[in-house]
């Protein structure tokens, strides 16, 4: 089945062209084309990426997302760039969506009522929900026959207990408001483990213990028993738990009040200060890449370190927090552009943690970028790997399951 993968920002469409078989049978998976859309609004960058191709790169005025899901059906089937014949070929369309509240516990098909839950969900994600119906209802007109499925960030994180979601507020505010844990990063968190319990050997034991650790420029850390989370890092919002590039992670909540009035700030400028000039950004001073962090560290500038060891240091206490709530531990993955290509960053988030089973061979994980690995020292209780994550793949798989008739994987 070619799965035509989408993921809207509100002012860019990444897009991916996939063939798969479903997860049953993924040696069919294959991509057939990547790309992006962005500044949407004005002159936009347009890029696409086909396998054993030059990359296509092009400026054009795309105002509105229909018009940029247009250009790229219209190069995915036309003229030099083109990998289909027709955009007929298209036969089911998989969009991530940010924010499914309580009520969608699992991917699902689009259809008006579940538009509808959608759209009740755009206070809890502003910045994210408006701009994935936009992409939906441009593919819905352009693909007018193709089945579309909705993939949702929070939907793994549904399987927390109460007592893992819930904040010690009023509970008349969870009521009311819905203020709870819903998690994100719930795709990668699904995909990672995943394929965590297949390399330990371990895919149908439920009772399998694992942290999974996506690494970027946002950052969660997720527990996960068997098939389910059971607890994560982001919370009401993609703010809270470890340092990221740009965002604070957890902090006291009278710092908020107390900076508002020292500052004179006004809500929107708090939300500016901790979601944009934070974490990593904020501490260093300097940037917000953690490659270019610890180069500046290796040249002996102390604020990049402090950066540096603030971020191993939060992931640190979150795996160890983890194992004491999964009661053990059989394996934990690092994902993410961070845990994936950041070798130190992996070294140090582990150190002090040998006594839980968390050792690693320094020659495995220094060789281990961009690549699956296992990092593990021998003898260790608990497994560690580097497991690239692929969101696209997962919602591919989502796709292929639902358009069939079957439970996603």
């Amino acid at each position: 089945m070619k799965v035509l993968v989408l993921n809207c920002g509100s002012s860019s469409v990444k897009f991916q062209l996939l063939e798969t078989g479903g997860q049953e049978v993924a040696q069919e998976d294959r991509v057939l084309a990547r790309g992006l859309v962005d500044s949407i609004g004005g002159p936009a960058l347009l890029r696409l990426d086909i396998p054993g191709r030059a990359p296509f790169r092009e400026t054009a005025e795309i105002l509105d997302h229909k018009v940029a899901v247009e250009r790229a059906l219209d190069l995915l089937a036309g003229g030099e760039t083109a990998v289909l014949k027709d955009r007929r070929e298209v036969e089911a369309v998989g969009h991530r969506v940010v924010h499914g509240g309580e009520r969608f516990r699992t991917s699902v098909l689009i259809d008006d009522l579940v538009l509808r839950g959608i759209e009740e969900c755009f206070e809890l994600a502003p910045l994210h929900n408006p701009p994935n119906v936009k992409g939906y209802r441009a593919a819905r007109e352009l693909l007018p026959d193709v089945p579309q499925v909705a993939v949702f960030d929070t939907s793994f994180h549904q399987s927390m207990p109460k007592a893992a979601f819930l904040y010690a507020l009023p509970y008349v505010l969870y009521e009311r408001h819905g203020i709870r844990r819903y998690g994100f990063h719930g795709t990668s968190h699904r995909f990672v483990s995943r394929r965590l319990a297949a390399l330990l050997g371990r895919a149908d034991d439920p009772g399998l213990r694992m942290i999974t650790c996506h690494l970027g420029n946002g950052c969660s850390v997720a527990a996960v028993r068997g098939r389910h989370s059971i607890d994560t890092s982001m919370g009401f919002t993609p703010l809270e738990g470890l340092v990221m590039g740009t965002r604070s992670g957890d902090l006291d909540p009278a710092i908020l009040l107390h900076v508002m009035a020292k500052e004179e700030l006004a809500p929107a400028e708090l939300s500016a200060l901790l979601n944009k000039h934070s974490g990593l950004l904020g501490v260093s001073g300097h940037s917000n890449d953690m490659r270019t962090l610890l180069e500046a560290e290796a040249q002996g500038q102390a604020r990049a370190g402090l950066a540096v060891d603030v971020f191993c240091y939060r992931l640190r206490k979150y795996i160890a927090a983890y194992v004491g709530a999964l009661g053990g531990l059989d394996g934990l993955a690092f994902a993410g552009g961070i845990g994936e290509n950041a070798p130190a960053i992996r070294e140090r988030a582990l150190v002090g943690l040998e006594a839980v089973g968390l050792i690693i061979d320094p020659e495995r994980n220094a060789s281990a970028r961009g690549i699956e690995a296992d990092l593990s020292a021998a003898g260790t209780r608990a497994r560690v790997f580097v497991v690239p994550t692929n969101e696209e793949l997962l919602i591919a798989h989502d796709t292929f399951a639902i358009v069939s008739g079957l439970a996603p994987a």
